[in-house]
């Protein structure tokens, strides 16, 4: 059975930030992530973790304006001092939290960008991050994001952007963050995408689709799904990054057996 672990960004939020921690452990999850830390300190962060018996699994590199609506700033060619200085940020959390990986967002491309501008900037941008995590021993992970619904105008919004960006960057630890959600919106057949990914595939997220919510109030097949993730001999976390439709105690009956 896959290693499962929730999104503290997203789950639990009838509690205050720092509390869903108790609350994920409670409900029998041994692994967190969220989006970003950086609003507490990391020696806080870090005795939640202790405290509650959980690994911390995953962030992201600082984002840019988050609340300006910005989602990364790699792809951005005047923003690149700033994107340097989050990397080192995030290391600094990473060691306190013992986080083993994070996940750099490549942001929206600006319509009067370039797009090779774009896209070098990024592959540049990658290349450094990925030479300072694996300094620091730490595996970078980059997710592609759907355009469709989610996020118009992000710049790594397909599996085989992913690959190609991985591939120019060549660093030995960089990874696919495969998001089931977003992989179905833009490409589906997940099975078989994952089975075929499997080799680049660092992190596994999930919600259902339409909706961002819970397995079973969408399309996706989590059953098979988890199945599958198990079968292939994927030994990473899965993490429930989903919005519940309802209270998060309530959105947790695919958990059951799980734990």
């Amino acid at each position: 059975m896959p290693s499962f672990a929730a999104n503290l960004t997203m789950l639990f939020t009838e509690v205050p930030f720092t509390e869903r921690f108790a609350r994920a452990a409670d409900a029998g999850f041994r692994g967190v992530e969220y989006l970003f830390p950086y609003a507490w300190p990391a020696a806080e962060l870090k005795a939640r973790l202790d405290e509650h018996g959980l690994t911390q699994v995953l962030f992201n590199l600082p984002p840019g304006d988050w609340d300006a609506g910005e989602r990364g700033i790699a792809c951005l060619p005047d923003r690149v001092e700033e994107f340097r200085a989050g990397v080192a940020t995030a290391i600094e959390y990473a060691r306190v939290l013992d986080c083993p990986r994070l996940n750099c967002l490549a942001g929206l491309k600006p319509v009067d960008l370039d797009e090779d501008l774009a896209w070098q900037t990024l592959v540049s941008n990658v290349s450094w991050a990925a030479a300072r995590l694996e300094e620091a021993g730490l595996t970078l992970c980059l997710e592609a994001i759907n355009s469709r619904v989610d996020m118009p105008g992000f710049v790594l919004d397909t599996s085989g952007k992913v690959l190609a960006l991985i591939e120019e960057v060549d660093g030995d630890n960089v990874r696919l963050q495969y998001d089931l959600y977003h992989m179905q919106i833009m490409e589906g057949d997940l099975i078989r995408s994952m089975e075929c990914l499997l080799p680049w595939i660092g992190h596994i997220q999930f919600a259902d689709n339409p909706g961002r919510h819970e397995p079973g109030t969408g399309e996706i097949n989590f059953s098979n799904v988890f199945a599958a993730i198990d079968r292939m001999g994927y030994q990473g976390w899965v993490s429930a990054e989903y919005r519940p439709s309802a209270a998060t105690a309530d959105s947790l009956q695919w958990f059951e057996g799980k734990r």
